[in-house]
């Protein structure tokens, strides 16, 4: 056996030295059962160990209950600890010291204060009493805040939402630390003008060698927080075109966010997939990919995504999102329900999750409890717009047209003229007797800024069908078709092509959406309609007709017709498989 270093010159290590040296090492079940027996010595005998060394092993001991996950266990003797502090501090002048000193009776390394307030806001946060963590933290004064706390500090203020406190602390971070990138995000999403984050850091840009993508940066993230999606775009594309930060992963999936919010299924795909070559074990954002292969009916890819996610993590929400967005459209709403709400017990600031479980509750029927969801999630990302689609789609389904009106004019002021908001605006005027031609004014708006956006061509073409005007309604989906395929376009085209006989191209375009989405319900019926009647009547023409205004759109996660809806609300889960 190799000798023990000498570790002062008074001879050898006591035994609470020797537990110290355990958890430095790492050796924390060592150190949990060590300082739990003597733990207890010391209750049985309180003149065995001095007021400095029972400090000393309460810490390890939390430390070794931290380490195993035993949150509360931990926090009452962190709490334990402090009081044994606080004792210390009246008897004696020991300093504690976060140094490595060579410990000597007289002067002994003592763990330091602020850094056990540190882990017992961590032990609090992990037990979701986040009011407990501010708490502890606040109680540090401001000078002796750490970077670390000065940063937990400011994630938390900003979910209790005291965004003055907030800003304070992710300054604060950013003055001890001025390359701290997500402080710098935090101060983005709480409204801080990007000229102003950028000035913390303009010395370091200047000092450090390629480091002039920086500002850059800070401008695409101020486009995104302001929901700018097409200069973010821009500025993060010119950013990625750079060789020294070609094939970022962050930068991909940042781009490809920024697609799916503005509407760009294709491209946002695309980026996603970039990403996950240059990252296999890559879990953001897949929550948000999964959900667009969902929508497209490419079910076995969301399933090998779903399987391929739990094997990296099933504590992060992603796997779980994946999962129930297979389950959702397969229209097993139930099991989507459960899949969200575990989600969102691993992550509460998951934004897909809390859509997932609020379309599930919605398709079920139970809209009141939807619309929490969808406040929920417009809070954690006022810029999304599928958030608000969401909810408008409750209103709707209760009839509160009126509450509808009001939500779609205000994300129209919000997040500005565009093709989705003119089209969401339309959405909530298509179901008002009354306003009827301003719906036709915005989505002939919205086509007009973009052609091939799905949404408004699913609209103008209810509101033509609405009106029979057939052939026009022919001649939009084609012109939408012409560079892009999508499964309700066709089907759309092949209900359109009923209602002026041409059955036979009719049943190519419900054959064309059926293999781009084989579980699309609509076209099936629409495909054995043509194949039982060779020569419908009138009447089946007008049904179908009237099955393809009541079609969903594409854009968001899809209901089923009620008789799904039925069966799924009795519907029970048998676990995860």
């Amino acid at each position: 056996v190799p000798p023990r270093p000498l570790r002062s010159a008074g001879g050898s290590m006591s035994v609470v030295e020797h537990v110290r040296e355990m958890a430095a090492a790492g050796l924390h079940s060592n150190v949990r059962l060590l300082s739990g027996l003597l733990l207890t010595m010391s209750g049985n005998n309180p003149e065995l160990f001095s007021p400095s060394q029972k400090y000393q092993l309460l810490v390890y001991h939390a430390d070794s209950l931290f380490h195993d996950k035993e949150y509360r266990n931990a926090v009452s003797k962190y709490t334990m600890a402090l009081q044994q502090k606080k004792a210390l501090s009246k008897t004696s002048k020991v300093r504690p010291s976060t140094g490595n000193a060579a410990s000597t009776p007289q002067s002994q390394c003592l763990p330091s204060e602020i850094e056990v307030k540190y882990k017992m806001a961590e032990c609090y946060t992990m037990l979701k009493q986040d009011k407990d963590a501010i708490a502890i933290l606040d109680g540090i004064p401001s000078r002796q805040r750490t970077p670390k706390i000065n940063m937990m500090l400011a994630n938390l203020y900003k979910k209790a939402g005291q965004e003055r406190s907030s800003v304070t602390s992710y300054k604060e971070v950013l003055r001890q630390c001025p390359l701290a990138l997500d402080a710098i995000l935090g101060l983005l999403s709480l409204s801080v003008k990007g000229a102003e984050v950028a000035s913390m850091t303009i010395n370091i840009i200047q000092s450090i060698p390629n480091l002039d993508w920086l500002s850059v940066w800070i401008k695409a993230y101020a486009f995104v927080h302001t929901g700018d999606n097409t200069r973010a775009i821009n500025t993060i594309c010119s950013l990625e075109k750079k060789s020294l930060l070609r094939d970022n992963v962050d930068l991909l999936g940042s781009l490809a966010d920024l697609y799916f919010r503005a509407g760009d299924s294709k491209n946002s795909i695309l980026k996603f997939e970039q990403a996950q070559m240059l990252d296999p074990y890559l879990i953001k954002g897949m929550d948000v990919y999964g959900y667009l292969l969902a929508r497209e009916g490419r079910l076995e890819d969301v399933e090998n995504l779903g399987c391929r996610l739990f094997n990296i993590s099933d504590q992060h929400a992603e796997p779980w999102v994946v999962s129930g967005c297979h389950s959702f459209y397969s229209k097993r709403y139930s099991r989507a329900l459960y899949l969200g709400a575990k989600a969102i017990q691993l992550n509460s600031n998951s934004v897909q999750a809390l859509l997932l479980k609020g379309a599930a509750l919605r398709n079920m029927g139970r809209v009141q409890e939807a619309i929490i969801h969808f406040r929920e999630a417009i809070r954690l990302a006022p810029c999304r717009l599928d958030c608000y689609e969401g909810l408008i789609e409750c209103y709707l389904a209760s009839n509160s047209i009126r509450e509808a009106m009001v939500m779609a004019n205000n994300v129209y002021k919000t997040l500005g003229a565009n093709a989705q908001t003119l089209t969401l605006l339309a959405t909530v005027c298509l179901e008002d007797p009354v306003t009827q031609e301003k719906a036709k004014t915005l989505l002939d708006k919205a086509l007009t800024q973009r052609p091939d956006y799905i949404k408004a061509v699913v609209k103008k073409a209810e509101l033509l069908s609405r009106e029979q005007k057939y052939e026009d309604g022919i001649a939009l989906l084609r012109n939408a078709l012409a560079n892009q395929s999508d499964c309700v376009l066709h089907r759309i085209l092949g209900d359109f092509l009923v209602a002026v006989n041409e059955y036979q191209e009719a049943m190519d375009q419900y054959s064309i959406a059926l293999s781009l989405d084989p579980n699309d319900q609509k076209s099936l019926e629409g495909l054995q309609k043509m194949e039982k009647e060779e020569s419908p009547t009138d009447a089946t023409q007008e049904e179908d007709v009237d099955d393809m205004e009541g079609s969903g759109e594409e854009g968001d996660l899809e209901g089923s017709d009620s008789e799904a809806a039925q069966w799924a609300d009795q519907e029970q889960w048998f676990g995860m498989q």
